[in-house]
């Protein structure tokens, strides 16, 4: 599956939320997915860890319409991101 397609389903599940589109569609639904599970659209105080975001995430992917292929794709993007954010907090990074 092409990240292209799946990009066009994550942006059908924030209707209401603008997506700066790079000039690659990996690049854009990387940005957007590593976003969200920082929680920066939240207020610091408020933020949520990304554990909890990536749960939040999941619920809204299988609530979707979208095709069961596609809810799959998005939840093992998101699983991909949440354990690239973990080694590089295990690694001395920051979320």
């Amino acid at each position: 599956m092409k990240s292209i397609e799946i990009l066009g389903a994550y942006k059908s599940l924030w209707s209401n939320r603008s997506l700066p589109i790079e000039e690659n569609p990996e690049h854009t639904l990387r940005n957007a997915v590593e976003k969200e599970l920082k929680d920066e659209m939240t207020h610091p105080r408020l933020r949520k860890t990304p554990h909890q975001k990536f749960t939040l995430s999941v619920k809204r992917i299988v609530a979707s319409s979208i095709e069961d292929q596609l809810k799959i794709k998005l939840i093992e993007y998101h699983l991909s991101i949440l354990e690239e954010l973990e080694n590089e907090t295990n690694r001395g990074g920051s979320l």
